[in-house]
């Protein structure tokens, strides 16, 4: 064979059944048996978020996603299966902690 071989690579997705957040760590479980923990810090909005908050998740995206309600915060299943960390400017992000500074106070 002449050439270089290529790979097709399919990244197969399975739907969330569970989160947990703690002060370190954000960890994920998948319907086909898999866990996916990542550092609390790549998501700095949860990263500041109260242990309240955290745990008030949603499943969206028909299972392939999960949402923050009180941080405004959303992660797919494909971004922590890529190792990818929140994309948010840093200032978007400033913002976003002065209007939470405002309304805790």
């Amino acid at each position: 064979m002449n050439g270089t071989h290529s790979a097709v690579v399919t990244l197969t997705l399975a739907r969330v059944v569970n989160v947990m957040a703690t002060d370190d760590t954000l960890s994920v479980d998948l319907e086909d048996g898999r866990t996916v923990s990542v550092p609390i810090g790549w998501y700095p909005r949860l990263a500041h978020g109260t242990p309240a908050e955290r745990a008030n998740f949603q499943i969206s995206g028909a299972g392939y996603g999960i949402h923050w309600p009180d941080l405004d915060e959303d992660i797919g299943i494909e971004g922590l299966l890529l190792g990818k960390k929140s994309t948010e400017s840093p200032s978007s992000f400033e913002r976003w902690l002065q209007r939470r500074k405002q309304t805790q106070a």
